[in-house]
Formats: C-alpha cells, structure tokens, sequence
C-alpha cells in the first residue's frame, strides 16, 4: 500500500490541526533598549525596525507590546560613554538609567514579565563582561560581587528575572545567595547558561555601543564547536539555583536547544540574537526573500528544536501577523 502522509498537508485547517509545534505572542519575549533622555527614538541602522528609546517612549512601546499579546521584555541600556569606568560602576547606581527603567516600566505595567541584564559590558570602559585585569585577563572571581549587587538594584527596581549574560562560573549561585539575603526570593533568575563566543551579536553591539576595547571574549563565552560542554553549563546553572536555561544565539544552535531540552526540567529560552534578525531584514528589503515568511519559520523552527521561550526582536511584529494566521 502507498503511503500518502501528503493527505494530512492538503488543507489549511489540516496543517494546523496537525502541527507538531506552534508559535503565539505568549512564547515571545521582546527586546527592548533604552537611553536617557526623553522623546528620544534613535534607529539603530544595523537593526532596521529597531530603535533606541527614552523611558517614556519606551512605555509608549510597551503599552503596544500587550495590546498585541506579547507579555514579556528584556530590557538593555546604552550607556553614555562618559559614565562607564573599569569597574562598571553605574550599574550600582540606583538612580541611575536603568534601574529607574525598570521601575518606571513596572509602575505602569506591573503585568509586564519584566527581564533585567546582569553583565558589566555595558558599562564598562572595557567593554568586557568581567572586571579586567592589568595584563588583560578576565578576573572571574573578583567580578562575582559586583553581578550579585547590579542583580540587587535590578530586583529592588522591580525586574521580575535577573539574567546574567556574562558567563562568569559561578555567578548563579552568588547571585542567588545574595537575592535571598536580601528577602528577593520571589526575583527568578534566566541564566544565559549557552551563550557562545558568536559572530551574531555585532548589530546588538553597535546598539549599546558594548563592544570589547580589546580582545575578545572566547576565554568566557563558549566555543561555537562544542554542544557537550552545554550540558555541563546547564548541570552548573540549575544546581546554582537558576530557575531558566537559555541558549544565545538561536538558528546556528538548534542541536543545543534540543539537546537541553531533553536533558534539563527547567524551561528553555533562546535568544534569536541580532544578526540573525539583521540578516533577515537585509534580505527581505532586497527582495531576496519573503522577510514575514522567514522570520516566522525562524520563530516555528526555535519552537520544534524545544524553546519554551524565544528572546527575539520579531517579537511585536510576530504577534501582530499571529492574529492574522495561526503558525
């Protein structure tokens, strides 16, 4: 007898009726960046679509955000470079940008599942995720507290998650005792616990304007060889307390998203990172695909290797096509 699997393909109530893997606005989370300032919208030219916003633009934005179903942001913040030091010191400030983000964004939308970044990139003069040392090595040790007391301000701010982005061993841990101490046991943590030394993050970069003053960042974030060594991280990080896995960047790492998915009880978030969104948007505006049809097979495909969640800046424009058909 023939096989004919085309059969359950032949109609669009068919196909939905037996999609293995869906996406909706409820599994999209939107990156945000923010800048003093106010009525300030800067496009950022390596990310089309996307803008650096003042704070009261970026409630404008938010309010729009959960209008169209998308529930939860992670907020990043470019950072004058005149405040930045070698110790990242106003990430400790809190009354500085970003702490009074977070709580501007929770005071008006306390239904916001708000995510908070925990990483000395963008303050720091060196551009570097840890504290550097005088010939150029990253302090791993030393840096600990000052990730525990920039996750304090943020949880004091209202971030419902802490995110440490910096790939600090360790720091999960640190930050979790430190949450607790200070009565934050409700403050989760999403731990960047895969997040690879990429060629994918150049346009987030030149948006926060975070990029290393030297070197590079291959002695902290993984290689792009290695899946097994995911494992490993992810083992660490929930031992540590985290309460989410994430895999950055996304599409080239779909065997590790797979990979944690079926190791780990804890949900799965990546991170569909810059270039990959810049990519998309470069062709499209050529012609040179469907950029819509692109982006949402991008977001299905995240869903089928395992993401429970995806960090993606589809996110807003996603939701809107959602409501006009279902993927």
């Amino acid at each position: 007898m023939l096989e004919r699997p085309r059969r359950n393909r032949r109609s669009a109530a068919l196909r939905n009726l037996t999609r293995e893997s869906s996406v909706s606005a409820a599994n999209l989370i939107q990156p945000l960046f923010v800048v003093d300032g106010r009525n300030q919208r800067q496009a950022i030219e390596s990310m089309p679509g996307m803008e650096r916003l003042s704070i009261d633009q970026l409630l404008v934005d938010v309010e729009k955000l959960l209008q169209l179903g998308v529930s939860a942001a992670a907020l990043f913040p470019r950072i004058e470079e005149e405040r930045k030091d070698a110790r990242g010191s106003e990430s400790l400030r809190v009354d500085g940008l970003y702490p009074r983000a977070i709580r501007a964004l929770k005071e008006a939308y306390p239904q916001l599942c708000l995510f908070s970044d925990v990483a000395l990139d963008p303050y720091s003069s060196d551009g570097h995720d840890g504290l550097l040392s005088a010939d150029g090595r990253i302090l791993n040790d030393e840096t600990l507290p000052l990730l525990a007391e920039m996750a304090l301000v943020q949880a004091q701010a209202g971030a419902d998650f802490v995110s440490p982005s910096d790939m600090m061993d360790g720091r999960v841990a640190f930050i979790r005792k430190a949450l607790d101490n200070q009565g934050y046991t409700e403050t989760g943590i999403l731990a960047y616990t895969a997040k690879y030394a990429s060629a994918f993050y150049g346009p987030f970069r030149n948006a926060l304007e975070s990029a290393p003053r030297s070197g590079d960042k291959k002695t902290y974030q993984m290689d792009p060889a290695n899946r097994r060594e995911a494992l490993r991280e992810a083992r660490l990080d929930a031992s540590e307390g985290a309460d989410i896995l994430m895999v950055k960047p996304g599409l080239p790492y779909l065997d590790v998203i797979r990979a944690l998915a079926e190791s780990s009880d804890l949900p799965i978030a990546a991170y569909n990172v810059s270039g990959e969104y810049a990519m998309l948007r470069a062709a499209g505006e050529r012609g040179w695909l469907n950029y819509r049809a692109a982006a949402m097979e991008t977001l299905q495909c995240l869903r089928r290797a395992g993401a429970d969640m995806i960090l993606t800046y589809h996110a807003a424009e996603a939701a809107a096509w959602l409501r006009e058909e279902p993927y």
